[in-house]
């Protein structure tokens, strides 16, 4: 008599016991979220009353029987193949379908249209192909419709069978079509779509043209996601009617004019994503009514004026004020003491200028501050010394003077940048300044002391300023006339240079790469000699990365050029530009631009420009019998990738899984810093409450057998402990020197359980890398290091080290070794 069976988020494994075809009266089978394989039974053939169905397993051939089905739910497998051309045929009373994040390609089945009952419809991340054939509009009673991520033709906006078709779906709350190939622009229909709709995704297409104004209709929006596509015009003044608006992304399009000051009127808005745009104009005062707004991103537009007082009243923004690389001129005002909870703040690449505001000590949630290329003077307030929270702070290529305040050497900092300032007097050797990678002093002149890795002059000694001293009134005179002189000179001439190049058009350079938006196939093609065997530097599944050199600017670059003919290449394009755009760390590697085009034979073309890497993979140093990397070297890539992680998981707002850490996709610079790349894989994990629909599949594979942790083989979701798991194994194949695929490892022996006994035998030395093992070597050290990377590759992901304490452990570590 069982009517309601509910097995699933489980641990079942093996088959579905073909009994289960007995429970004649079933109604409700929940068996999803398991670890069950084979087939379904045939038995299931007698469950004449099953209404809903979630499964994992293969896919459900005997739903054709079901004529009472309403519910078919089976998102998150692995299935493959395409969907049964039938569907909907017999199933009159289908009222959900939802087959989202699996393999399935081939045609939607256009007799989804008979579906007339049907309200939730989610086939998003598979791999569909063609046209889409269903009417929808015959879908009265649809509320769900996601089609996101997939590979359809690209589908003509005004085409009826889509677009307009959508405007009848009376009901329609949810209406997903980022990445299928929207190709023209919206027309003004838009505004008759359901008032009932409350979140509209277009993102990742190739819609142009001006938003319309009729989109002011749609009242009941409370998302609106239209970013990375090639909209153009101004942001229509009607934006300001939506006022249920709760987050509005319209980042990387090129819609220019001013602000709308009606956005002012979204007074329930908590993210407002404008940034990488061409808008001009000064910021609207109007913001100032936006109270709940978390999130505000203006970077990489044309905004100039000042900053309004308005924004930095804006006392609930915690998460980021992001106005960088903007033409924004001015002071910083005493009001910025209101973002008390603000964790994110980037002023950086403007023209402001004045001295920091006292009222700096209210931001005490400061994490991450950015003032880089900016006019600021003046020393270094006091009123930093409070905000403990500080991990990264650039102030780079501005004008402050005096010496460097003792109480940074106090703080937790995990980054301080001052290069390019006028500093003076005594560097520390304590905190941040213990450690070069930590740092940057570079064009302070007048800097002294320090660690000896810094190369600063040692300071003038007290006898040496007696013996100044010494010489004569007119000399001393003439000396700091002279100086004077020469500096207002060398001033005036930097001053006119740096003027005239931010005013004029500069080509592909290191200054302002971002400046860039796309580069051209052929600027490409040129600067690789055509793609050339010679100036090939590795390949890859789903891309082939080149060495390329830039005739105007002399810029070598690496240009990685994906493989379109599969559909993970797009994927990979796409997740490494929303992983990569908003995220900056001296360990990572840096995206110039991008190019999506079209070849000289009329193909589809996609590529990114990254900073060129002249000493390789960390891949090529470990394995190879012609270079070596000693000791200290090793401790400090561990550290620098440790360093990345935790900017990734920690610190960038969102949380960043990278998803693919091993060595080849850690790079190393001309100084041997390492910069963790490759983001192809890489997923972002959504803020609480944030729609995180672009992204793909957790639960399909990611990563490379011997990195990846053993929970995605089984399909749990992806985390940050994923992470840890493939640094853990990195940092114990950095240590032993073999790679976790080694023919050594079978019949259950793994790196990890390598490493792991000899920690239990006190016989660690013996599995060390020969390189690591001299007269000098820190026995200590080196356990404590093996230790680490153990525990991070535990199988159990509860068991591992979280990246904070990694980053703790390892820094006592090399205090310890330098002590």
């Amino acid at each position: 008599m069982m009517e309601m069976l509910r097995l699933s988020h489980n641990k079942f494994i093996g088959g579905i016991p073909p009994s289960i075809g007995n429970l004649t009266y079933l109604g409700y089978l929940f068996l999803a979220n398991n670890l069950l394989g084979g087939s379904v039974p045939d038995s299931f053939n007698q469950l004449k009353e099953l209404r809903q169905l979630s499964l994992g397993g293969e896919f459900p051939s005997f739903s054709s029987n079901l004529s009472v089905l309403e519910m078919l739910n089976i998102p998150q497998n692995q299935f493959h193949g395409h969907l049964p051309t039938n569907l909907c045929l017999s199933h009159p009373h289908l009222k959900e379908l939802a087959v989202d994040i699996n393999r399935f390609s081939g045609f939607l089945p256009p007799s989804i249209s008979n579906c007339s009952e049907l309200q939730i419809f989610d086939v998003s991340e598979n791999y569909f192909k063609g046209r889409i054939k269903i009417d929808f509009g015959k879908l009265q009673q649809l509320k769900f419709l996601s089609l996101a991520l997939n590979n359809f033709e690209s589908i003509p906006i005004d085409s009826k069978k889509l677009f307009d078709s959508l405007s009848n779906c009376s009901n329609l709350e949810l209406l997903e079509l980022s990445k299928i190939g929207l190709i023209g622009v919206l027309p003004n229909s838009l505004g008759n779509f359901s008032s009932k709709l409350h979140y509209l995704g277009l993102s990742q297409n190739y819609v142009s043209g001006s938003l319309p104004s009729s989109i002011g209709n749609l009242f009941g929006l409370t998302l609106i996601n239209l970013q990375i596509n090639n909209f153009t015009g101004m942001i229509p003044e009607s934006i300001g009617k939506l006022q249920n608006m709760e987050r509005l992304y319209l980042d990387f399009n090129a819609f220019s004019g001013i602000i709308p000051p009606s956005i002012g009127n979204l007074s329930f808005l908590i993210e407002l994503h404008l940034g990488a745009n061409r808008l001009e104009g000064t910021i609207p005062t109007t913001l100032s009514s936006c109270k709940k707004l978390l999130d505000l991103e203006l970077y990489e537009n044309n905004l100039s004026g000042s900053i309004p007082k308005e924004v930095f009243q804006l006392a609930s923004l915690s998460i980021r004020l992001d106005l960088s690389e903007n033409n924004l001129s001015g002071v910083i005002p005493q009001e910025i003491g209101n973002l008390k909870i603000l964790g994110y703040l980037d002023l950086s690449e403007n023209r402001l200028s004045g001295e920091l505001p006292s009222s700096f000590s209210s931001c005490i949630s400061l994490q991450i501050l950015n003032l880089s290329r900016n006019f600021f003077h003046g020393s270094m307030p006091e009123a930093l010394r409070s905000l403990r929270g500080l991990e990264y702070v650039n102030l780079s290529q501005n004008n402050f003077s005096g010496p460097i305040p003792t109480y940074l050497q106090k703080m937790d900092l995990k980054y301080l940048d001052l290069s390019f300032n006028n500093f003076e007097g005594e560097v520390s050797v304590k905190g941040v300044f213990a450690n070069t990678s930590m740092i940057s002093l570079l064009g302070n002149r007048r800097l002294c002391g320090g660690i000896v890795e810094l190369h600063l002059p040692k300071c003038t000694t007290s006898d040496s300023k007696r013996s100044t001293r010494k010489l004569s009134v007119p000399v001393v005179v003439v000396i700091s006339l002279s100086s004077t002189v020469v500096g207002l000179a060398l001033v005036s001439f930097l001053f006119f240079y740096y003027c005239k190049k931010r005013n004029t058009n500069k080509p592909l350079d290191k200054i302002s790469t971002k400046s860039f938006e796309k580069i051209s196939y052929g600027r490409l093609f040129k600067a690789t000699e055509g793609f050339s065997l010679e100036n090939l530097i590795g390949t890859g599944s789903f891309a082939s990365v080149y060495k390329g050199v830039f005739d105007e600017s002399g810029l070598t670059a690496a240009i990685k050029v994906l493989n379109l003919n599969c559909g993970v290449g797009i994927r990979s394009f796409t997740a490494e530009c929303e992983a990569l755009r908003n995220i900056r760390h001296r360990n990572l590697v840096k995206i110039i631009t991008s190019c999506s085009s079209i070849d000289f034979q009329g193909n589809d073309f996609k590529a990114l420009v990254y900073d060129f890497m002249p000493n390789g993979s960390l891949e090529s140093w470990l394995h190879s019998i012609h270079q070596v990397l000693n000791l200290s070297q090793r401790i400090k890539i561990i550290k620098d990738v440790a360093c990345a992680l935790d900017y990734l998981h920690c610190h960038c707002g969102n949380v960043v899984v990278h998803c693919d850490l091993k060595p080849s996709n850690i790079l190393l610079d001309t100084d041997m810093v390492a910069h963790v790349g490759d983001f192809g894989l890489a997923k972002i994990l959504s803020l609480e409450g944030v729609p995180n629909v672009n992204n793909q599949s957790s639960s399909v594979f990611r990563g490379t057998i011997g990195y990846a942790p053993p929970e995605y083989g089984l399909g749990s979701e992806v985390s940050t402990s994923g992470d840890i798991y493939s640094y853990g194994i990195m940092l114990l194949e950095m240590m032993t020197g073999k790679r976790p695929v080694d023919p050594m490892f079978e019949k259950g022996l793994t790196l990890h359980s390598y490493a792991r006994n000899a920690l239990a035998d006190g016989s660690v030395l013996q599995i060390l890398d020969l390189v690591l093992l001299n007269e000098d070597v820190d026995e200590k050290g080196l356990i404590s290091l093996v230790k680490i990377g153990v525990q991070c590759s535990s199988e159990s992901p509860q068991d591992r080290m979280d990246i904070g304490s990694v980053v703790h452990e390892l820094f006592s570590i090399i205090i310890a070794t330098r002590s």
